[in-house]
């Protein structure tokens, strides 16, 4: 099994997002998941230009950067770990660049069969709407939501165990290939609504539709 941490921090692994971030993958180790990390801090992340080409040919962007290499680690992974700071009460720029540019893992339900879980950390603790979002954006790709972790800065040291055992977790469900039926009802709704979108589309979007085709969805 193969777990993918996403950090969204500008200060790497010196930032209290990454302390929590690190025991979840400690977790993960300790039940023998191989981890990768990605610092986007490290990465050039450009704006989704909203010109469909990803859609009319997958994965494929005009733009020549970062994203495409970490959307086909996210696609070779069995688990994600998206861990942000607060800021706004929403995930960084970075992060949410990196969500807006996989729009072909919503239409073509990419991450199914995959789990993910959030890691957020703030100055004010108002984190509920930030993992909220991180749950969202799984259920659009189509993972299921093992569960979130969030932290004030100055008590992340006090939530360690807590990290530990929701990689434990997340290790767990990736190896019995746990159900939620919840979220599976949520996933299947947003399925069939790109089921009609990917009809009407299929003479502008001709990969993505036979992507629908070879999945036996349409």
């Amino acid at each position: 099994m193969k777990a993918l941490l996403i950090s969204s921090s500008p200060h790497k692994e010196k930032s209290n997002t990454f302390l929590l971030a690190k025991q979840l993958m400690q977790g993960l180790a300790d039940a023998g998941v191989d981890i990768r990390e990605i610092h986007l801090a490290d990465c050039n992340i450009g704006f989704c230009r909203h010109c469909e080409e990803c859609h009319k040919r997958i994965l494929r962007c005009p733009l020549k950067d970062d994203v495409e290499n970490i959307l086909k680690q996210m696609l070779e992974s069995d688990g994600i770990i998206l861990a942000s700071p607060n800021y706004i009460n929403q995930v960084t720029a970075s992060m949410k660049a990196l969500f807006d540019r996989s729009a072909h893992f919503i239409h073509c339900k990419r991450l199914l069969g995959k789990y993910l879980v959030g890691a957020v950390t703030s100055g004010s603790g108002n984190d509920a709407e930030v993992l909220s979002y991180i749950r969202y954006y799984g259920h659009t790709c189509g993972a299921q939501y093992c569960g979130g972790i969030s932290s004030v800065a100055h008590t992340v040291k006090e939530k360690i165990t807590e990290a530990y055992q929701l990689g434990k977790k997340m290790a767990q469900d990736m190896k019995e290939k746990t159900k939620f039926s919840d979220q599976l009802e949520i996933i299947e709704r947003g399925k069939q609504y790109f089921k009609k979108v990917m009809e009407l589309r299929k003479d502008q979007w001709q990969e993505e539709y036979a992507f629908w085709q070879k999945q036996g969805w349409l």
